[in-house]
């Protein structure tokens, strides 16, 4: 009876390091430091640099 019990208690947890999540984090992080970097660029020499 515990041999059956023991099976039951095992489960398959699942790794939170899947290449896959990190990868498409890292490709949405960025894209979010590209269009930031941008809209920065864009103000500097658009906005800010007519001002001078």
């Amino acid at each position: 009876m515990s041999d059956e019990q023991r099976d039951v208690d095992v489960e398959k947890r699942e790794k939170k390091s899947d290449p896959s999540k990190v990868g498409v984090a890292a490709i949405k992080y960025i894209a979010y430091l590209i269009i930031f970097f941008g809209i920065l660029w864009f103000l500097i020499n658009y906005v800010i640099a007519p001002l001078f």
